[in-house]
């Protein structure tokens, strides 16, 4: 057998045997929230304390998790619209080899990443489906599951993109750490030297890669009845009707008046009381988009119905990450764990203890925004205290930060829930993924200046 055969074979084993081996989300929360609960009593802390400490973080997250299930819901509404389906079409017939259709696919979800996270994490697998299904009506033969894996990883961008949580906290006037950091602009952060370099390094790493390592024994997208069946479902028709009120639903004006009151929403967010962009803002966008794009409100509900599927993971498992958050914010688990890795760091120690301090907080914390309020403040004062600036710091938490969702099951079962299949069925394949965004960011944000 001859090295390259055998170097595929090995990774599909490893994939398969990480996918047996993880739990589902729900399990993982649980686990977590027993091993923090322990960590906080060895730590001196009361059972009174950590349990009020699990009830006050239960429903913190609340407001967040609906905010999120809508950026994904909406962002899976728009992507069964007529235009966005001819859009990803015409793009997926451009490729003509292999390794074309992995690039192709990861430049889409980069760019949709970078855009917007929740725009990566729904309509870049739909793309996914498009150019697998593209590449076997050509005869490219194309692991499906490989090329959800790609996306994922490429999609990681959004990190450092236009929807950067912590980055666009800190350029707030007013934000809770400005009193320690000041307000940081966005050219000194996500568009720093450092974070464009690594934008494109990773981008570039991650197609080649992919296209270095795809599954030589591919499952192609015909093998995986329910995504398959996706990419042919046409949009909604209105069937014939003569009731007034079926008729009202399927006239465009009533999405157009909709569409005209929500641009109402967004002139007066943004130009009236000079807001800058948001979750809820966000949000609205995305609503006006998917009746602009729909046309009716039948085809809305219809798109609606399909897209709701995708967001089940959120609806619950949030609260369960929210308990667990919650031990970490509330006793002396947070600060002990961050205190201690600040305690060993040094101008070229740092960028790496911070990634990985942000690593094991962000698998019990969802949230980047979230993230940055655990651990910003001592990010930030322990940046300083080794001479290194507090964007740096801010950068290298996210390396972190990011890591925390490639690693764990939460966000592929996202992924899976859009495309269709079981998630442990390609988990493996983006621990390649992570280990990548890991090692580039670390070394970018040690190295390149900030």
């Amino acid at each position: 057998m001859n090295a390259e055969p055998a170097r595929a074979s090995r990774l599909e084993e490893m994939s398969r045997a990480i996918g047996r081996l993880t739990p589902d989300a729900i399990t993982a929360a649980v686990f977590m929230l027993a091993v923090l609960a322990a960590a906080a009593l060895l730590l001196g802390n009361t059972v009174e304390t950590v349990t009020d400490a699990w009830y006050r973080g239960l429903w913190m997250l609340l407001p967040f998790t609906m905010q999120m299930t809508l950026v994904l819901v909406l962002s899976g509404v728009v992507g069964q619209t007529p235009w966005f389906r001819r859009t990803i079409q015409h793009l997926a017939k451009l490729p003509r080899t292999e390794n074309q259709v992995i690039a192709g696919t990861a430049l889409v979800s980069a760019a949709l990443g970078y855009c917007n996270w929740g725009l990566g994490m729904v309509l870049a697998p739909i793309a996914g489906i498009y150019f697998a299904r593209e590449s076997e009506r050509k005869g490219l033969r194309v692991d499906f599951l490989f090329l959800l894996a790609v996306l994922w990883g490429a999609g990681s961008v959004w990190q450092y993109g236009l929807s950067a949580s912590a980055p666009l906290l800190v350029a707030t006037p007013g934000h809770f750490l400005e009193a320690t950091t000041g307000v940081m602009p966005l050219s000194t952060t996500i568009w720093s030297p450092a974070a464009i370099l690594h934008e494109v390094l990773f981008t570039l790493a991650t197609i080649a890669v992919g296209c270095w390592l795809k599954p030589r024994q591919p499952r192609l997208l015909s093998e995986f009845p329910a995504a398959s069946a996706f990419a042919e479902e046409a949009a909604a028709a209105a069937p014939a009707s003569g009731e007034f009120a079926e008729r009202l639903e399927r006239h465009p004006s009533v999405a157009l008046i909709f569409s005209l009151m929500l641009g109402v929403w967004l002139y007066f967010h943004f130009f009236v009381k000079h807001l800058s962009l948001d979750i809820n803002s966000l949000n609205v966008s995305f609503l006006l988009l998917a009746f602009m794009l729909h046309g009716t409100v039948y085809r809305f509900t219809k798109a609606l119905e399909k897209a709701i599927v995708s967001a089940w993971p959120v609806v619950v498992i949030y609260h369960l990450y929210a308990g667990v958050a919650g031990l970490i914010q509330f006793t002396t688990v947070g600060e002990r764990f961050a205190g201690l890795l600040a305690s060993i760091s040094s101008p070229y120690t740092f960028p790496l203890l911070a990634a990985l301090s942000a690593t094991v907080v962000a698998l019990f914390v969802p949230s980047s925004g979230g993230q940055w309020a655990i651990q910003g403040f001592v990010t930030a004062k322990v940046a300083l205290s080794v001479g290194l600036t507090v964007q740096r710091g801010l950068l290298a938490m996210s390396i972190g930060d990011h890591m925390g969702n490639l690693i764990a099951p939460f966000w592929y079962m996202v992924i899976a829930g859009v495309a269709r299949v079981n998630f442990r069925e390609f988990i493996g394949y983006g621990m390649i993924f992570a280990v990548l965004w890991f090692v580039i960011g670390v070394a970018v944000f040690t190295f390149a200046p900030c």
